[in-house]
């Protein structure tokens, strides 16, 4: 949404590596410098430096570290979100975008950085923060983001790519020959399932406890799957009735998650063309041992002859650290994905789906994830103007 923000406003947008949560970075123990990858191994596309389309004059995005050379700090207007924010905090998203895009495009100086309110005066101090992403309101901008270069121009990495060229063939069928013709395609056989564990049930008893919902473009009302916080909750405190409900959303039993496996495939089936098959299932997950043995005998069970998981994967160094886009990206190719309401993965995954007009009775939701972490990202340069905004990276590990 930030480089939408500079697109909109006439300056070119900065993108800065990929900063890690020390939880999730796949070398352990961290010690310094702090880990961060680069953004354009994870995503390709105008936002990490791609080009624009045919006869589109905007800037091209350029690195932070490019930034600091061509607008040194003596040559930046320097805005403060603690004096921008307040007037329009709890407005609509369209307002929220709009009110900033009037501070930059009048503007006259070059380069523009914006840094962050302190903490204790606001703990999400993001242009666009945690209380408009978490809400209906940042709906307001999904037809404007949509149908923007940002969102249609948003490619998978070439590092992302080779990955799964690399690992393709774990996808191709196995099993007894179908009785009628069907795609050579395997994606296009394909459920992908987002199964978070290990640890992850106190993170939904912390979901439970904010009465959080479902989380940005997973809140539209066009998806099929929907959640409502169940009356009697209150910011930071749930009745144990309510935490149970959560729990079947965020923490599924394996009877209820084959459950809904098998119900997808039904009503995708269903309305789909005669002779449509989903027996390929690719798992991202970070569980191991007897829990999902047992889930993979049962998907066998229910005609899923070829399942694959995040482990299965063989990666060299360089892949390893974009494991999570790779995950994301298998699952944006799958015919069906089974997703998470408040999740990075499951945006990426749905939004290509939606802007295609493929969602439909395709992406279910059933789960939650919630990896809030700080990061910073930085825009930008071009011959005549630069801005520098500060943001929440989302992005996680589940390997």
């Amino acid at each position: 949404m930030n480089a939408l923000l500079a697109y909109e406003s006439d300056r070119a947008y900065v993108f800065q590596d990929y900063v890690w949560k020390t939880d999730y970075y796949p070398w352990q123990p961290v010690t310094p410098p702090w880990p961060r990858t680069p953004l354009n191994a994870i995503i390709a596309g105008p936002v990490a430096g791609g080009l624009w389309g045919p006869g589109d004059p905007a800037p091209r995005s350029i690195s932070e570290r490019w930034f600091d050379v061509v607008c040194p700090k003596s040559e930046r207007l320097v805005l403060n979100t603690k004096d921008i924010k307040p007037a329009v905090q709890w407005e609509n998203g369209d307002v929220i975008f709009d009110h900033w895009k009037r501070i930059l495009r009048e503007a006259p100086e070059r380069c523009i950085e914006v840094i962050p309110a302190p903490s204790e005066v606001d703990g999400f101090p993001q242009t666009f923060d945690l209380w408009l992403w978490g809400t209906t309101r940042v709906l307001t901008l999904w037809e404007k983001f949509s149908a923007s270069p940002i969102s249609r121009l948003l490619e998978t990495s070439p590092l992302v790519n080779s990955a799964i060229d690399r690992n393709e063939y774990l996808f191709y069928p196995r099993g007894p020959r179908t009785k009628d013709p069907v795609t050579r395609n395997p994606y296009e056989r394909m459920m992908a399932v987002h199964v978070r564990r290990g640890d992850y049930k106190d993170a939904c008893v912390g979901l439970a406890t904010w009465n959080s919902t479902y989380y940005s473009w997973n809140l539209l009302p066009a998806l099929p799957d929907h959640f409502e916080p169940p009356p009697g909750g209150s910011w930071g405190y749930n009745t144990p009735e309510n935490t149970e409900k959560y729990l079947e959303h965020c923490w599924p039993t394996p009877e209820a998650l084959l459950q809904k496996i098998h119900t997808a495939r039904e009503e995708y089936i269903a309305a789909s063309s005669p002779g449509t098959v989903l027996d390929i299932m690719y798992i991202l997950t970070n569980q191991a041992g007897d829990w999902l043995d047992e889930l993979k005998r049962e998907l066998q069970k229910d005609g899923y002859n070829t399942i694959v998981t995040s482990r299965d994967l063989v990666l060299d160094q360089d892949q390893i650290g974009v494991n999570m886009a790779i995950d994301m990206d298998i699952s944006r190719r799958a015919a069906v994905f089974i997703g998470n309401g408040v999740s990075a993965v499951f945006l990426y995954v749905l939004m290509p789906g939606i802007l295609i007009c493929f969602s439909g009775p395709h992406s279910r939701v059933i789960s939650y994830i919630d990896d809030w972490w700080m990061g910073k990202s930085l825009s930008a340069f071009d011959s005549g103007n630069c801005i520098d905004l500060t943001v929440v990276l989302d992005f996680y590990s589940d390997s």
